[in-house]
């Protein structure tokens, strides 16, 4: 059945769902926040930006019983509802994905280079000196009456050897589904005599994460961004606490870890961008954390592709999910970069996620439905999506490693390879990589009382 079809179908249970969940907020103003999108024949509320406060994409989804397939379009539709309301400083690129209107990035340009740019009408907007990294990310300001397209053409026809690109805006690859949520009693982890030199340590590029959580009341917490002033966000709390949260009812893969987290995000319509993930990644560099998760995506970036290639070739293990664009789409990045370790997620089921992203990206499969994450203060929440399965395996790789070392990086890959149990056709294939890990990390989904 085609897309547009199985919406049809369910066009009245979406409209019910609005309606209860207008008169549940109390306000007409609630129900106006949900904007429309047209569809052919058909009108869907859009779908917010996962990360604030009230994730309606997982609330419509979970309420009106849309199928997983329904699910591969969340990521189109966020982004074409990202674009609708931040037009000032939004646009699309030739493959419609978002990029910040006007900014063109250049990755460690000559000076000379440079000079020549500004002498054709470009301006620098922001310098980031990537230390950690030894390498310098420029954000460069199209000329007056000059589109973002023809401005990038024009910077690589200065300079055909250089590293050039938009300024992409990159996604979260999940759902937190809010409305299974519930206070759960959390039960006190028993205190870790584990010092910070004992700990596992992990990177974490995404929103913002709500400390106030008691599953985080074991972690040590060093976060970045935001000038100093992270945006907690559901789906970064979410990741983060399956990294590292723990409690006497939940733990995540390396439990009470020692957690760097970047918030790239900090709530405003540019988060996520290009220049702020790689600041984000020099970081995490500059902290020597040897394993990086990134729960994000979008499409493929030179400038980006040239920051990750930079920190894996430096000892670090950088950890992407595939994404949930659906098994025929075109691969995203970063799991799609050469020597990331990309992660598809599986049901309880142990079957692959019907919208999760398929293609020789794919190195593990872990745990990335029918689970629990913590939300936000004493909540836990349902979680979908390859988003989810990422941090597991990102956990257990920190198990092996103290500190970046390429040569250790690699050994602890082969023997996450050796410990996966093989699923779908025998051997390596575009479903489920190299096999399952972390099986037995799943959360129970009864921490989000869904009734399972």
């Amino acid at each position: 059945m085609s897309l547009r079809n199985r919406i049809s179908n369910s066009v009245g249970r979406v409209v019910v769902t609005l309606l209860f969940a207008a008169a549940v907020l109390g306000s007409q103003a609630a129900l106006a926040q949900l904007p429309n999108v047209q569809l052919p024949n058909v009108t869907l509320p859009n779908l917010p930006r996962v990360g604030l406060p009230t994730d309606v994409a997982s609330t419509v989804a979970g309420a009106t019983g849309l199928d997983a397939r329904t699910l591969e379009d969340l990521r189109r539709l966020r982004v074409r509802e990202l674009l609708r309301t931040n037009r000032a400083v939004l646009e699309r690129d030739p493959r419609g994905e978002p990029i910040i209107r006007t900014e063109l990035i250049a990755f460690s340009p000559s000076d000379e280079a440079l000079t020549n740019a500004q002498a054709e009408g470009f301006e620098i907007r922001r310098r980031s000196e990537l230390d950690g990294l030894d390498e310098t990310l420029i954000v460069l300001v199209a000329p007056r009456g000059m589109s973002t397209r023809r401005a990038l053409q024009r910077l690589r026809r200065l300079d055909p050897g250089g590293t050039y690109d938009f300024n992409h805006v990159y996604v979260e690859s999940g759902e937190v589904t809010l409305s299974g949520a519930a206070v759960v009693p959390i039960a006190v982890a028993e205190a870790t005599s584990e010092t910070s030199a004992s700990r596992a340590r992990v990177g974490l590029i995404d929103g913002g994460v709500d400390m106030a959580h008691p599953v985080f009341g074991e972690v040590l917490v060093h976060q970045h961004g935001c000038a100093s002033a992270p945006v907690p966000s559901a789906h970064g709390t979410a990741v983060a606490s399956l990294i590292a949260g723990r409690s006497g009812n939940f733990h995540g893969a390396a439990p009470a870890a020692e957690l760097f987290a970047a918030d790239v995000y900090c709530g405003i319509a540019t988060g996520g961008a290009v220049d702020t993930v790689a600041e984000a990644m020099a970081w995490m560099a500059r902290e020597r954390v040897p394993v990086v998760n990134v729960s994000l995506v979008g499409p493929e970036n030179v400038s980006l592709a040239g920051v990750v290639r930079v920190l894996i070739a430096r000892g670090h293990v950088v950890v992407a999910a595939v994404g949930n664009d659906g098994p025929s789409a075109r691969p995203l990045y970063p799991a799609s970069y050469p020597g990331v370790v990309g992660v598809t997620g599986v049901d309880a089921r142990k079957k692959v996620l019907l919208e999760a992203c398929r293609g020789p990206q794919v190195d593990f499969a872990a745990p990335g439905a029918d689970m629990a994450a913590a939300m936000s203060t004493e909540t836990f929440a349902s979680v979908r999506g390859t988003s989810f399965a990422a941090p597991i395996v990102a956990g257990l790789l920190a198990a092996q490693l103290r500190e970046p070392d390429r040569a250790a990086a690699e050994r602890a890959i082969v023997q996450l390879t050796q410990q996966a149990v093989d699923l779908g056709s025998r051997g390596v294939d575009k479903v489920y990589g190299n096999g399952l890990v972390g099986d037995s990390l799943r959360i129970e989904p009864t921490l989000a009382k869904l009734g399972k």
